[in-house]
């Protein structure tokens, strides 16, 4: 159930699309995705996943053949091994319904993997942002320069609503609204303001994840700061800078954003 394809959904019937849901209603098995997970399709395009492979292909001509049509809603069941050739055996029951108000308040809303606040909307806090569009997660993206916030992925793109853009003056106020057991990056264009919005968070100190771009030498002063005004030492040692998981080389946007994002889904656990 990922939060990206339910948007895809909406911007669908908001725009009249015609299209139908794919649900998996039955499993039983060996099958490469769960109960309640769903895929859209319209006559021109397919987003999300019930598994890929062979089983895919075929909810995909079913469900255009039931766009032409104009049918109701059916449900077919698969037998993965005999009559698709999937290694994985089992058998899947999917559903298909037209695309509609109803439809789409049967699905569910997804349980965010993480909620965080994401300071800067310089490159690397697009690049990261681009990723998070197709997780189950929460995003307050902030920064005090509007005209920083990009579209989406190409002119006129929205943002799905998993990702919600701020512009405000004092950014570092935002650190309040967080959630208990939130994550955090900070990514600004100036160290000044870097420093006093990690401050605000180790000052809160019920963070999952802190994340600071910036090097080692950046990562010794502002420790020496934040010790010069009382932050306990065990809660600054919580603080990750440089951020990123180790083995991901290269200082372009896309690889600090993908070294990033592996690092925030590692919370998880």
């Amino acid at each position: 159930m990922d939060a990206y394809t339910r948007s895809v959904a909406q911007h669908w019937l908001d725009e009249e699309r015609p299209a139908e849901v794919v649900v998996v209603i039955e499993a039983h098995g060996s099958v490469p995705r769960g109960i309640g997970t769903r895929m859209v399709v319209s006559a021109t395009e397919a987003v999300g996943t019930i598994g890929g492979g062979n089983l895919e292909h075929k909810a995909i001509i079913e469900a255009r053949a039931l766009l032409q049509s104009g049918s109701g809603a059916r449900s077919v069941e698969y037998a993965l091994g005999p009559s698709l050739g999937q290694c994985c055996g089992g058998t899947v029951t999917l559903g298909f319904t037209r695309l509609d108000e109803r439809a789409l308040a049967a699905w569910p809303e997804p349980e965010p993997l993480f909620h965080l606040q994401m300071y800067g909307a310089g490159h690397i806090g697009q690049a990261i942002a681009r990723l998070l569009m197709t997780i189950n997660c929460r995003v307050d993206w902030i920064d005090e320069r509007e005209e920083q916030f990009p579209n989406a992925l190409f002119e006129g793109a929205h943002w799905p609503a998993h990702i919600r853009t701020l512009c405000v003056d004092a950014v570092e106020d935002e650190v309040r609204h967080a959630p208990v057991n939130g994550c955090y990056l900070v990514l600004t264009h100036n160290h000044d303001l870097d420093l006093r919005i990690t401050e605000a968070i180790l000052q809160r100190g019920d963070f999952a994840y802190l994340g600071l771009i910036g090097s080692k030498t950046k990562r010794a002063r502002f420790i020496r700061r934040f010790e010069d005004r009382g932050i306990p030492r065990e809660r600054i040692a919580r603080m990750t800078c440089p951020i990123g998981v180790a083995g991901i080389s290269g200082k372009e946007p896309e690889m600090i954003a993908i070294a990033t994002v592996a690092q925030l889904l590692q919370q998880r656990g």
